[in-house]
């Protein structure tokens, strides 16, 4: 399987729970900083765009996600 590379503004899902930040396995967030090789600060904000948590996470506690527009080209062509 084919690994994404991480990049700035990357949207990202944390793949483990976090207690020391109150932090779940789940919680998507954004990249903001690359920090060093495989090391990101990504920041967590809530529906009304209020930042709730911000620190550095390594690449193998976070994941990429994606669309690629899939969804919202559906919509369009069914319209």
């Amino acid at each position: 399987m084919k690994t994404k590379t991480i990049k700035l503004l990357d949207s990202v899902a944390l793949l483990e729970n976090i207690p020391a930040r109150k932090l779940r396995a789940g919680e998507v967030g954004t990249v903001v900083e690359t920090l060093a090789e495989g090391v990101f600060e990504v920041e967590f904000c809530n529906a009304d765009g209020e930042t709730y948590a911000q620190f550095a996470l390594r690449a193998d506690q976070i994941m990429t996600l994606h669309s690629q527009g899939k969804a919202f080209r559906m919509i369009l062509e069914t319209a």
